[in-house]
């Protein structure tokens, strides 16, 4: 809101115009308000606001006397309006606040009464103290502070205009090097697409040139296949001719072979007859001969003479040699050695558990293999023993099963060399079955007439029991 004023404090109304009789008294001087900027009368209400609660009473104008309870952030804001219209419609109440405003201000309220306004001082400032005092010239001092007040608006707006303008050419430099950075990436990537379609053309072309290829091939192979069928047309016409001959053939054999298994059953009988003849022969001469002789049963086989005269007693070992061979893994083939008459099953110990159950301790090993192979002793009746290394024995192992021999090889002995040492003790011409995987002692028992089996077999025919 505007503050207006009728007249100047220095040429009131009241007064007579000098010069002038005072019947006749001259018509005042009445000048428009000047209009104020912004800055300037939130200053002066401000200063008005400041000052109103330390009025007396009386001396506050009634519309204002509600205002001035008012907090002072509230006073200056709410009572903005009726503080403005006072100081235009009022200058009593002016002149009062002015003589409170100029005592606050000091040097500067005294600089404006006298019509000075120092370089250094606020222009708005100025302006309301010119107001509220009307030096002479307080217009000028007025006008002056609003151009002040536009000129440093207009360069507050160019100020931003400048920072705007700034932040533009910021972002369109950083744009500028966005886009150049796209621009090597896309030149990158057509790059890379220009290469893979050189090399899509390339494999274009051959996979072409193979399609011509596989054609020809294809022609050459239909053609091939027509001759062929031709060939194979013949080849079963002939070959039915052949089969009415063979089956001609085979009824003439079969005529043939009935007469001559009819002569075999004849002379099978005779052979039968013979055969048990030479048996019947043959045991009562060896029942002569045991009588001869003299030879009484014996309770001792030839593998307890090596076992007392080159093994310790039993006892536990760490494991020998690593498989280094096999020579067969067939349990059915270990069947076969098993039941012929009178075999004798030679076992290498460590070989065998290492190979099946590594994973146990050497204790729980050598039980495992003694406990299977006294199954396997208990269904065959054949004669067992199993060879452990006793480099490192233990005493108070438990009793061995029926039918199964346990040998622990001495100190500077191994148990291959024990093996070949029982193999070595046995009669010509009895089976004896080695069950190793090493391939020396597998040669070695070999040599003796033994018949060497890989450990696996010993393992299936255990897994199987």
């Amino acid at each position: 809101m505007p503050l207006t004023e009728p007249h100047d404090d220095h040429s009131s109304a009241e007064e007579p115009v000098v010069g002038v009789p005072a019947d006749e008294e001259a018509p005042p001087a009445i000048e428009p308000e000047p209009v104020l900027p912004e800055p300037v009368r939130q200053r002066i209400v401000t200063l008005t606001a400041a000052v109103l609660p330390g009025l007396p009473a009386d001396e506050v104008p009634v519309p204002l006397r509600r205002v001035a309870k008012f907090a002072p952030n509230r006073r200056a804001r709410l009572g903005a309006p009726a503080i403005a219209a006072q100081l235009t419609a009022d200058p009593l109440f002016r002149q009062r606040v002015t003589a409170r405003v100029l005592a606050d201000a000091g040097d500067l309220g005294a600089a404006v009464v006298e019509g000075t306004a120092p370089a250094a001082a606020d222009p708005v400032e100025v302006a309301a103290l010119a107001y509220l005092a009307r030096p002479r010239g307080w217009r000028e001092l007025i006008e002056a502070s609003g151009e002040a007040v536009r000129a440093e608006a207009d360069s507050a707006v160019v100020a931003e205009l400048v920072r705007e303008a700034e932040q533009r050419a910021a972002r369109a430099e950083h744009d500028r090097a966005v886009a150049r950075v796209e621009a090597e990436k896309l030149r990158d990537e057509l790059a890379r697409v220009r290469e893979e379609l050189g090399q899509l053309r390339e494999e274009a072309r051959q996979l072409a040139r193979t399609l011509r290829e596989t054609q020809s091939r294809e022609r050459k192979a239909t053609e091939l296949l027509a001759t062929e069928r031709g060939r194979a047309a013949r080849a079963a016409a002939d070959a039915d001719a052949e089969l009415r001959r063979a089956r001609a053939r085979l009824a003439e054999a079969e005529a043939a072979a009935g007469v001559a298994r009819a002569s075999a059953k004849e002379a099978r009988s005779v052979d039968d007859a013979r055969l048990w003849l030479l048996l019947e022969t043959i045991g009562q001469a060896a029942v002569g001969l045991r009588r001869e002789l003299a030879l009484d049963p014996v309770d001792k086989l030839p593998a307890d003479f090596v076992a007392d005269a080159f093994a310790d007693q039993p006892g536990a070992a760490p494991a020998g040699p690593a498989t280094r061979a096999r020579d067969t893994d067939d349990p059915a083939r270990l069947d076969q050695l098993l039941a012929l008459p009178r075999a004798h099953l030679v076992v290498d110990g460590y070989n065998v558990t290492k190979r099946g159950f590594g994973e146990m301790s050497l204790e729980q090993q050598r039980k495992r293999l003694i406990t299977g192979l006294g199954g396997i002793a208990a269904q065959t009746g054949d004669e067992v023993t199993v060879v452990f290394d006793g480099a490192e024995r233990m005493h108070g192992l438990p009793p061995a099963p029926r039918g199964v021999r346990v040998l622990f090889s001495r100190k500077g002995e191994t148990a291959d060399e024990l093996i070949r040492r029982l193999v070595r003790a046995e009669p010509a011409g009895r089976p004896v079955v080695v069950v190793s995987s090493d391939r020396e002692v597998a040669d070695g028992v070999r040599r003796h007439g033994a018949y060497p089996l890989g450990a696996d077999s010993l393992l299936r025919r255990l897994a199987r029991s």
